[in-house]
């Protein structure tokens, strides 16, 4: 739990404050006076009588109450530090930055979890240990700069690493992006991202807090805290972007099932933020540049002007926009025609309009009047203006300024003479504005944000299962991958349909049961994880001395139990799967089937639960989609129904949280139906 005394706190005590400002203890002093602390302010020191100006206490059993606590002291003195502050001085809150704890050794972690007992013994807050601190609007507890100055609409902005919330707000603050709050939650002892992302939900004003969240995030060890308080935020208005940082492939290495080879924590990672609505970022400028879109007014519409006094960046925006999924429309009106009079000789208004190197402030000024008035079907601009360096530009940023105040249309600015036009360029960041030096950053991220979906509507649209046969068969099942049989009951009960199969152990059975099934066949081993790779899969089986045949010849092949016969089916071979993360819970996972999931690796995820709105949303998303419709002769599939079958394998995990791995490869689709040829189960008790 955040508390108000971290946040607003009346008094602090620095725990190790020092004269030197090189040192933690010094510079975070530093920063809390310079930052214009209004309550009382203490700092222990236990050989100077004043620090900083400040009186020193050498004992903190000396000190006046205080409601927070910065800590820069070595780690082996914390705890009982603490414990004095939470007892004695009434403390509840707590930033330790010091290191030396969990992230250490074997007995720094027994420090950090005696840290934590103490401040959750009094219902306090701990921030930290291991990290740089807090900026909040009431105080500058931090030891690291740069600082940037705090706006209420700025970014709110938490990080699990110090030094990289240091590196995003430098690569922000020089393009003019702000920032309201900053936690750096260092080894997360007890508030991590998680927790800072739920105070800000629980704590949201739609008249005064910010809009724009921002993470950056290491490990995510609460995803369902998370999902439920980013999702909320969004619903209530804000924007997140987050940058995840750590992923591993050991989890995929491990796996034994197509499902398992592409459903890695890092897929997880990307289900759980697209079903949230957050905005996956890959690196500190990209998390900028799509904090930077978040702080304009949001696109209504894919249709842009571009508007250029310089050709060639005009280009590079317009392939950057459309490559993205945006437009760049040609505009031609009446309209049109008359701004066209209004410029110089050789301008262009076709989009991008280009109103030459040798434009005027004047011209720009009613270019963005046209657009916004008369150009309909435009949603937004982008206006693209640096300068050789000839002249002062002042008068255009001046003429963009007020525009950009007043138009009912989005206006992204690209001022990419950073340096020619500096002081140009800083006086239009100092009147709010945040600008973008390049523009093909901005034409990418423009896209990337207008096409983020927002957050899924759990529907109840609950599929009818049944759940008794299910459990019977889980229950009395070992670890390991399910019989065949025990398959089919699961999938029966799960009401996905499954073409007609046999499992034999004997030629008698064999020739039996393919008389039964009729001709032709298929013929697949049992045991074996992979079936192509041994020799174990026969097509096109005609009759009963191939049955026998390539029966004797698949007993043969190691670690064959059993051999699985099916009538031969066709169609398009669809994928489907589920796989279970200990972080995340259970993963849908969809795609093409066959070789091609492996070839393609075409495949959408979705953490469950999901409903049928959310299914066929997986569905589209797919690049192969156009081939499920039907393309050039070749029939579609009931996508519905194989929306279904992903909406009763989510009903599935949850009748069977022991499902380990699950993949039906193939499902067969033609234009009547969708059936699991294939399918396997792994569970772990």
């Amino acid at each position: 739990m955040i508390t108000e005394q971290l946040i607003n706190p009346k008094s602090i005590v620095v725990v190790g404050g020092s004269n030197d400002t090189a040192k933690p203890g010094g510079k975070v002093l530093k920063n809390i006076i310079d930052g214009g602390f209004a309550g009382n302010l203490y700092v222990t020191n236990l050989k100077e009588s004043e620090v900083q100006g400040i009186k020193s206490y050498a004992d903190v059993a000396d000190l006046p109450d205080a409601e927070l606590a910065v800590i820069a002291i070595a780690a082996r003195f914390v705890p009982d530090t603490v414990e004095v502050l939470a007892r004695e001085k009434n403390t509840r809150a707590f930033i330790v930055l010091s290191a030396g704890f969990g992230e250490e050794n074997k007995e720094g972690a027994k420090l950090e979890r005696r840290l934590v007992d103490i401040v959750n013994s009094v219902d306090g807050t701990l921030i930290g240990p291991n990290c740089i601190g807090v900026l909040t609007p009431a105080h500058h507890s931090v030891f690291t700069w740069p600082i940037p100055v705090l706006d209420p609409k700025g970014c709110d902005f938490v990080s699990g690493s110090g030094a990289t919330a240091c590196f995003i707000m430098e690569a922000g603050i020089p393009n003019g992006l702000k920032f309201s709050n900053v936690f750096s939650v260092g080894n997360s002892a007890q508030i991590g991202v998680e927790e800072v992302v739920k105070y800000w939900d629980e704590s949201f004003d739609p008249e005064h807090s910010s809009r724009v969240k921002l993470l950056y995030i290491e490990d995510i060890s609460k995803p369902q805290l998370l999902y439920k308080h980013a999702t909320s935020l969004i619903r209530k208005g804000c924007q997140i972007a987050a940058v995840k940082a750590g992923s591993s492939e050991a989890g995929s290495r491990a796996a034994s099932s197509h499902t398992g080879a592409l459903a890695s924590s890092d897929v997880a990672v990307d289900a759980l933020f697209r079903k949230a609505g957050i905005i996956r970022c890959y690196g500190r400028e990209d998390l900028i540049s799509v904090a930077s879109v978040f702080t304009y007014p949001r696109l209504k519409g894919k249709n842009l002007a571009v508007i250029t006094h310089a050709g060639g960046p005009a280009v590079m925006l317009t392939d950057a926009l459309s490559n993205s999924g945006l437009n760049v429309p040609a505009i031609d009106s009446p309209a049109s025609q008359e701004l066209l009079g209004h410029l110089f000789p050789g301008s262009s208004v076709v989009n991008p309009i280009d109103f030459l190197a040798t434009g005027t402030a004047e011209q720009l000024g009613i270019i963005i009047d046209y657009v916004d008035k008369f150009f309909t079907q435009i949603d937004g601009m982008v206006v693209i203006f640096g300068t050789p360096g000839l002249f002062p530009v002042f008068d255009v940023y001046e003429v963009l300024d007020q525009k950009m105040r007043t138009c009912s249309k989005p206006i992204y600015p690209v001022l990419p003479s950073i340096l020619t036009a500096k002081e140009e360029v800083q006086a239009f960041i100092d009147k709010g504005w945040v600008n973008f030096p390049d523009e093909v950053v901005l034409g990418k991220t423009l896209g990337r944000v207008f096409k983020t979906p927002n957050p899924v509507v759990l529907a109840d649209d609950s599929v009818s299962i049944d759940r008794e046969a299910i459990r019977k068969v889980v229950d009395q099942a070992a670890d390991g991958y399910l019989e065949p049989a025990q398959v089919q009951i699961l999938l029966d009960a799960a009401g996905i349909a499954r073409a007609k199969e046999a499992v034999v152990a004997t030629t008698q059975d064999a020739l039996s049961e393919a008389e039964q099934l009729g001709y032709p066949l298929v013929m697949k081993v049992v045991g074996p994880v992979h079936k192509s790779d041994v020799g174990g899969v026969v097509l096109n089986v005609k009759n009963a001395a191939i049955v026998e045949a390539e029966f004797n010849r698949m007993m043969a092949i190691p670690e064959t139990t059993a051999v699985l016969m099916q009538p031969m089916l066709s169609g398009t071979e669809l994928f489907a799967g589920a796989k279970l993360d200990e972080s995340f819970g259970h993963m849908v996972l969809c795609g093409m089937g066959g070789i091609f999931i492996e070839v393609l690796k075409d495949v959408s995820t979705s953490l469950c639960p999901i409903g049928n709105a959310e299914a066929l949303e997986m569905i589209r998303a797919l690049k192969s989609f156009p081939i499920l419709e039907g393309v050039r002769g070749k029939e579609g599939i009931p996508v519905e129904q194989f929306a279904d079958i992903l909406v009763r394998l989510s009903a599935l995990m949850d009748a069977a949280p022991e499902i380990f791995e699950m993949d039906l490869n193939p499902l067969l689709g033609n234009s009547r139906e969708v059936v699991a040829v294939d399918a396997r189960i792994r569970l772990i008790h």
